[in-house]
């Protein structure tokens, strides 16, 4: 199909769906003379969900333009990241990620043998390659370098030295892998642009970016593999596929922040062409959609409902997960899966049975909520509030504030960081992976356990036990109220 299409059709088919592409006219002239050599790399950290689709999906796009594609799997990001995967397991995450990664790209007709697969620490090691992290070191300053990885590195109260190093090694693997173009998400944007700045700097040609868009997850915010509910995992059974998207945020005629929507945007239509909407014939029966524009608009306009959205996405998902579970019912491949993702059951914070397990905040079921109302109480001297948005989370609602005694006594609601959502999940560091009770029982009082160690801290930033309440973007926080208590 390639050789059969234009530089300007190439072009179009590596763009398409794509939010942002820096060096435009750089991808043009390269095609022009040959095929673009592009990377995608992927650290190496939580299990890959169905986001990973929207990558994948546009790999297929890059190959039927002709390019030379290269795979990263990340390994020494993975660690550099706030140590996000264990040293002693990162031999295991690649294998994982290898053979996940590989099931995607096959379920979607993707050919293998068009792909070339990289390991970082196959190259990131060197003599070369560490010299050249240290001459960068000796250029990149401190600031730009926290500010290249402030949306893509786990931030934390005290940063470690190696999430600084991370945007500049990204930058590197462009040399080393001898790529014209490296491919990622728009969170990426600021290291894309450090690359940019810098590698001019060191002798080495600036490289073009191609951006794709952050696809929200189940619950409106950005899917996440450390935000259980955020998330389809890609071995889920169809039972928990149906149980997580029945849950899923999808308001009535809301295209904002619509997981389900985006789905069926970047992934289904770029890789069958059109979607069809199951449902019965009193309620008009299926409709197969060649345009995802008419799927949105018919959405916008609650011509569609978001049941049978869902229950369409939900076949059409679970036909693109049927080769991978399959794949992965084979005893190698189950004995991977358990050893480079241990059961949390059975390590700390997993609530396995000790004093210590049992109470894990990953047991609580937190999120960032919007305070739409507040009304004075009619028969009391303070205030309560009417109305709260959690973008459809089901949950025991109550706000939690920081709060200090004494006459008169001072309270504030806790600040989410910027850019947060109604619906996103709150969780305590290094428990991110824990899986929420369904509901609190009142009698082992475990909330009331737990809050004790709720506490303020003197930069004014929550924390249970000294370690950080936090979203994927960042660590909660109060104004002012220093040492205060959480409740």
């Amino acid at each position: 199909m390639a050789d059969q299409l234009s530089p300007d059709e190439k072009f179009n088919l590596i763009t398409r769906n794509l939010q942002e592409v820096l060096g435009e006219e750089k991808v043009k002239q390269v095609l022009q003379e040959r095929e673009l050599r592009v990377y995608w790399g992927t650290a190496t950290t939580g299990k890959p969900h169905v986001a990973y689709f929207v990558p994948m999906s546009k790999i297929a796009d890059f190959l039927k333009a002709g390019c030379e594609v290269t795979v990263l799997f990340a390994d020494l990001h993975a660690y550099l990241d706030n140590m996000k995967a264990p040293w002693e397991l990162l031999e295991l995450r690649v294998k994982y990620y290898e053979q996940v990664i590989k099931a995607m790209l096959e379920s979607i007709g993707v050919p293998l043998d068009k792909l070339k697969f990289v390991k970082g620490t196959n190259f990131q090691l060197s003599r070369e390659y560490t010299l050249d992290v240290y001459r960068l070191s000796s250029m990149v300053t401190e600031h730009d370098a926290k500010k290249a990885g402030a949306e893509v590195v786990k931030q934390v109260e005290h940063p470690l030295l190696s999430g600084l190093l991370y945007p500049g090694l990204q930058a590197l693997d462009e040399e080393y892998l001898k790529v014209d173009a490296q491919f990622g998400g728009v969170d990426q944007r600021k290291i894309f642009t450090l690359a940019e700045k810098y590698l001019p700097s060191l002798g080495y040609a600036k490289r073009a970016h191609l951006m794709n868009p952050m696809v929200p997850g189940l619950t409106g915010a950005k899917m996440s593999s450390s935000e259980e509910e955020s998330k389809i995992d890609l071995l889920d059974s169809k039972e928990d596929v149906k149980k997580k998207l029945k849950k899923a945020f999808c308001e009535p005629g809301n295209i904002q922040n619509n997981g389900v929507l985006s789905f069926v945007k970047y992934v289904l239509f770029p890789l069958r062409g059109g979607f069809s909407i199951k449902r019965d014939a009193k309620w008009g029966g299926d409709k197969v959609y060649s345009v995802f524009e008419e799927v949105e608009k018919d959405f916008a306009a609650e011509m569609i409902h978001p049941g049978d959205l869902k229950a369409s996405v939900e076949v059409a998902l679970n036909e693109l997960l049927e080769p991978i579970r399959k794949k992965f019912e084979s005893p190698e491949l189950r004995k991977l899966t358990s050893e480079a993702y241990p059961d949390p059951s059975k390590t700390r914070g997993g609530g396995g049975g000790g004093e210590d397990d049992e109470l894990a905040p990953s047991r609580l079921d937190i999120r960032v909520g919007k305070i739409i109302s507040v009304e004075k109480h009619p028969d009391a001297d303070s205030l309560y509030l009417e109305k709260i948005d959690m973008r459809g989370i089901e949950s025991q609602a109550m706000l939690l504030c920081a709060s200090i005694e004494g006459e008169p006594r001072k309270v504030e609601p806790l600040d989410p960081p910027e850019g947060s959502s109604p619906g996103d999940r709150v969780f305590v560091e290094g428990y991110e992976s824990g899986k929420p009770d369904d509901r609190l029982n009142p009698k082992k009082k475990v909330w009331e356990k737990l809050q004790v160690d709720l506490k303020i801290s003197d930069e004014c930033v929550a924390q249970w036990k000294d370690k950080q309440l936090m979203t994927t973007l960042g660590q909660i926080t109060c104004k002012t109220l220093k040492g205060g208590n959480i409740s």
